[in-house]
């Protein structure tokens, strides 16, 4: 049963609902087959949450606000569990983010991997150019995340959505760190977005544990991002039941 949005108005659950498109099959569609849409003209102070709020009633995997120059764009790509969800996704396309229509559209898996790996490799900088990156490999060269400036909080995402602080301070299991230091983002529903904030020691202890960047929790690869205790406690009050 569809949940009520604030960002969600105008469609009945009659015209949402709607049989799944056979789009998904065969012919040159069959390059949108992974259930991730794009999005533009998203509020520039609107972050992760409010994106869960506009697709309330649908399950999402990940959720990638796009930068440009260091500044959000606007954009967004969000996944879903399955093709149709995506395509009930679609079904939002020009609805209401606060006082702004979102335009929501199909896309093709690549366009996703090359904006994580714009925003993995070129410190958040997404644009069409890089093209066949298919999943983002360790950067190279001068924008490397060694070369980024620290502090003693990492940025964790992509993790199983039943991970908890014990598998993380596993995860680190040379480094000093313990549960108590470990935050879980989860959605006012309680249900994990997949990111956590885990604080280390020093900045020192937290670059040296970028080594793990890339390496599994269960099936599921890891990514790190240099992060600081302000960006965790915004997390943590932002992602409270």
């Amino acid at each position: 049963m569809m949940e009520p949005s604030p960002y969600f108005s105008g469609i009945g659950a009659s015209s949402f609902y709607q049989p799944y498109s056979s789009s998904f099959s065969g012919g040159s569609s069959s390059m949108y087959n992974f259930p991730v849409v794009r999005l533009r003209g998203l509020p520039f102070n609107c972050d992760d949450l409010d994106v869960y709020k506009f697709f309330a009633g649908l399950d999402i995997v990940d959720c990638l606000l796009v930068n440009k120059n260091g500044r959000f764009s606007g954009e967004a790509f969000v996944v879903f569990p399955s093709p149709m969800q995506s395509e009930f996704a679609l079904q939002r396309d020009r609805q209401n983010m606060g006082r702004r229509y979102v335009e929501v559209f199909r896309c093709k898996k690549q366009d996703y991997y090359n904006a994580i790996a714009a925003e993995v490799n070129y410190g958040g900088s997404f644009d069409n150019e890089y093209r066949q990156i298919s999943p983002p490999a360790r950067p190279k060269g001068s924008f490397e995340k060694d070369q980024m400036e620290y502090t003693e909080v990492l940025k964790l995402r992509g993790l199983p959505y039943s991970a908890t602080q014990a598998d993380i301070v596993d995860f680190f299991a040379e480094f000093e760190l313990t549960e108590d230091k470990v935050h879980i983002a989860c959605r006012p529903d309680g249900k994990a977005t997949g990111e956590a904030y885990a604080e280390f020691p020093s900045a020192e202890a937290a670059k040296k544990a970028m080594c793990k960047d890339k390496m599994t929790i269960g099936s599921r690869y890891v990514e790190l991002f240099p992060s600081t205790p302000d960006e965790a406690r915004r997390a943590k009050s932002r992602f409270r039941n």
